[in-house]
């Protein structure tokens, strides 16, 4: 499983690439956790809102910091 976090690098952004990162180790996955920044590939993805989730190249959540267990849920699917 891949999980994209999309997010210019703001406090918000980088809340939610650690939350991410917490659940997939809390669920023992072996999901990988990516930050992108690139405000190109961000708008290309269709995001307007950041924070946002990707999980294998969906959106799943845009525009709020998921809590723990938030983000073990999308991990769950």
């Amino acid at each position: 499983m891949k999980i994209e976090v999309y997010g210019t690098g703001c406090p918000r952004c980088k809340q939610t690439e650690k939350v991410m990162k917490m659940a997939v180790e809390e669920l023992g996955s072996d999901a990988t956790v990516e930050k992108v920044t690139d405000m190109m590939v961000i708008m290309e993805k269709g995001v307007v809102s950041t924070p946002a989730i990707a999980i294998d190249g969906k959106i799943v959540l845009s525009g709020k910091i998921p809590s723990i267990e938030e983000a073990k849920k999308l991990i769950k699917g």
